[in-house]
């Protein structure tokens, strides 16, 4: 049933905004001039974002009004004319690191995550407890094996692009960077201090993470991802020499920031969101130093 112009549908059960025409249909788009909710049967194109069809017929003439946003996600971000932009960079830093560590291979030693070396009885030199906090960080981009590159970086690109899409570029690089981070930080936290780590997984995972939630969100046929998201797991668990703590770590991070994003109230939405954020990125830096002071 139509409702009146200016009404807006009561979102209060499912927390998304809904078309003010089509009150079943959830949307993250809104009118860029009087910012009630359109669906995409509903959305017209515009010189700016989409217009709702009361805003269309009231005058070709007439531009967005004073108090317009720019069409948001469904996690609140910005719709961005390239909605891949970031993973498109994402995927060309790890390009370009791997290149520059086939070019100069003693470049791994400095990028990968290791928590100390050498190990006792030797006085450690390097390391995250030794005060290379970067390492947590560059290891993330870090890879050696061109199989290794490839499926990450195909990974990134599959699960990206849809959830950059859906969440914005703000929120969608904060979740991959934190992501990649709690990887670290679980890697840095369990594994031996010895045993050195890289790789975009723990980042990757997060994504995994984060996309089950949003698909879980939307009422979405989950079985893919999930299908997906086992077989992944069975490869971490079930070869050697892959860190199973970098990929739980990132998929735990992602499981939650996902929620926090998607599930946010409007009203409260980017503190929910990067409070939620702040909150992982909190614990990763307990556990971390937590580890550090047990190493030293």
């Amino acid at each position: 049933m139509d409702q009146a112009p200016g009404s807006r549908p009561d979102d209060a059960h499912s927390g998304l905004p809904v078309c003010y025409r089509h009150s079943d249909r959830e949307t993250g788009i809104r009118c860029t001039r009087c910012e009630r909710p359109i669906c995409p049967e509903c959305m017209v194109s515009a010189s700016v974002g989409f217009q709702c069809p009361e805003c269309v017929r009231g005058g070709p003439g007439a531009g967005p009004a004073p108090a317009a946003s720019r069409p948001r996600t469904i996690a609140g971000g910005a719709v961005a004319a390239d909605p891949r932009l970031l993973t498109k960079i994402l995927i060309g830093i790890n390009l370009a690191v791997f290149l520059a560590v086939q070019v100069r291979s003693s470049l791994l030693d400095s990028l990968v995550l290791i928590g100390q070396w050498p190990p006792a009885p030797f006085t450690p030199t390097e390391g995250v407890a030794e005060g290379e906090w970067y390492r947590m960080v560059t290891s993330v981009f870090t890879h050696e094996e061109i199989w290794h590159l490839g499926f990450n970086m195909l990974s990134l690109w599959w699960l990206g692009g849809p959830l950059e899409q859906a969440l914005g570029r703000v929120r969608y690089l904060t979740l991959y960077l934190v992501s990649g981070l709690a990887g670290s930080a679980l890697s840095y936290l369990v594994a031996s201090p010895g045993t050195a780590t890289l790789g975009a997984s723990g980042a990757v995972f997060g994504l995994f993470g984060a996309t089950a939630v949003l698909m879980r969100r939307l009422r979405y046929d989950m079985r893919p991802i999930i299908a997906l998201l086992v077989i992944n797991l069975i490869f971490t668990f079930g070869m050697s020499g892959i860190s199973w703590q970098a990929h739980i770590g990132g998929l735990v991070a992602g499981v939650v920031m996902g929620y926090g994003m998607v599930h946010a109230p409007r009203e409260r939405r980017a503190l929910v969101q990067f409070g939620t954020c702040g909150l992982v990125f909190a614990v990763i830096v307990v556990l971390t130093l937590l580890r550090t002071v047990q190493l030293t």
